[in-house]
């Protein structure tokens, strides 16, 4: 028989091909080949997270299937993924479907009632945790920087500085990224701990299985043994009067014992409707810690991380275009680029401006209208709570000259009109003035990070 992996591979590519369209088999296979193979643990390695998640998802069975036939016996799949192809960097991540996954239980069991009695070892213990959302790609910024200091604060010694931690801002801004970074920090450095993250709708599916099978008890009991509670989305407990009577008595069990306890939400605690002010009381405990969304910066920052990780090739115009457009949601920026990716991949081509136009209206809705010195000038006005005959008048004032100066710079990256134009829209400035204006800025935004803020929320403003 063929011991090759190499041959063997081929073989299985063969099958495949049969059973594909051929674009399919183009498109998700061709790129794949074998890293290893050695008592039967396959690696395959793969150019991108992107195509081991579709994989997964659209083709696993056909794999396994097709392994299993020409490999033979039970094969354990894991890939090989090419994280960061300048410095062939490459990630080992486990196949999460079908049989043979040496990762402790199965995440489908993960919605049935724990029992304290048959509870695994805290070194078996499935944490729920995403190994992906870590500190390591959690990329800072001024919008959450003071969540993100605390978070590794905690990390380092839990239940010791803010307990509870609860984390809150408007959804896509990178909370369950947060919070399960710090998760996966403390199994680092606390070996010994019981971490566990879960949902708030989980926690009520769970609850609700433990009452039909009449095992509050075990259910209660399991949660009481956690080191580290980390529940997701905790507004969604409002009006659920019987699982925030359950969830308070295992806080208080926690709380009590100096075990740390993180939630989230997607707004602060005094703002979410339908909790029982004792619960709420004890939300308030500890610090809260908001999650703004993601600066131009940042976006840009975490942008070009994902791009760079996932080996695309994407002109610099190009990448800032989209971190100026999409203001809401990281997972739009993340989703913009799989699309990218998908569509580059799929047509063989380079992702270019027109192909981002093209995308870029399925994640936000864009404003064709073309940007006036007029609209500019409304929206700093508006921004810094000053009148446009403030802004256009003589005043040599430090702050009226500073957004005097922020208008015109914006003017000239944002209209096309020249700068005897733009002076003369902005109170009847020379062209110096309006020269001086805009290399002032450009420089105050290298060394200040106030006037870079500034920039950023405008920008958001005037590009709505």
């Amino acid at each position: 028989m063929e011991t090759n992996p190499q041959m063997l591979w081929r073989k299985c590519l063969q099958m495949i091909r049969d059973n594909l369209t051929e674009q399919q088999y183009e498109t998700w296979f061709t790129c794949i080949d074998v890293v290893s193979y050695a008592d039967g643990s396959l690696v395959l390695g793969v150019p991108s997270h992107f195509v081991c998640e579709y994989i997964e998802a659209h083709f696993v069975d056909l794999l396994r299937k097709t392994l299993t036939h020409v490999f033979g016996g039970n094969i354990r799949l894991s890939y090989s993924i090419l994280e960061d192809k300048q410095n062939d960097i490459r990630t080992k991540v486990e196949s999460t479907k079908g049989e043979n996954i040496p990762n402790g239980p199965a995440r489908e069991q993960a919605n049935t009632s724990p029992n304290l009695l048959t509870a695994p070892a805290v070194q078996d213990l499935d944490s729920q945790l995403k190994l992906n959302y870590n500190f390591d790609n959690y990329k800072e910024g001024e919008s959450n920087r003071l969540a993100r200091s605390v978070g590794e604060a905690i990390a380092q010694n839990p239940a010791r500085t803010f307990n509870p931690f609860f984390v809150f801002g408007p959804s896509g801004v990178g909370k369950t990224h947060l919070i399960n970074a710090i998760g996966l920090r403390i199994k680092e450095l606390h070996p010994e701990l019981r971490v566990l993250y879960v949902s708030a709708h989980l926690f009520m599916v769970q609850w609700t299985d433990a009452v039909r099978h009449n095992v509050r008890n075990d259910f209660i009991a399991f949660y009481q043994t956690i080191d580290v509670l980390i529940i997701d989305d905790i507004q969604e407990l409002s009006g659920k009067t019987d699982t925030q009577n359950t969830f308070f008595h295992i806080f208080n069990h926690l709380h009590l014992n100096g075990k740390q306890l993180i939630l989230s939400a997607d707004r602060p605690p005094v703002s979410i409707t339908g909790l029982e002010d004792r619960l709420l009381t004890r939300f308030k405990w500890g610090l809260q810690a908001e999650i703004e969304k993601p600066t131009t910066s940042l976006r840009y920052s975490i942008l070009s991380d994902k791009i760079h990780k996932e080996g695309l090739r994407i002109p610099e115009n190009v990448i800032t275009y989209i971190s100026e457009q999409i203001d809401e949601s990281v997972r739009d920026l993340e989703g913009i680029v799989n699309s990218l990716m998908a569509y580059s991949v799929v047509y063989n081509c380079d992702i270019t401006m027109k192909l981002v136009n093209k995308i870029l209206p399925r994640f936000v809705e864009v404003d064709n209208t073309p940007l006036t010195i007029e609209g500019i000038k409304a929206k700093v006005c508006e921004h810094f709570n000053v009148t446009e005959e403030a802004l256009c008048s003589r005043s040599r004032k430090q702050p009226i000259v500073y957004i005097r100066q922020l208008a015109i710079f914006l003017s000239s990256k944002y209209t096309e009109k020249s700068t005897i134009q733009i002076g003369r829209c902005i109170g009847g400035r020379n062209h110096a003035t309006v020269i001086h204006s805009i290399n002032h800025i450009q420089n105050l935004m290298d060394v200040d990070e106030k006037t870079r803020r500034d920039i950023s929320d405008l920008e958001s403003k005037i590009r709505r």
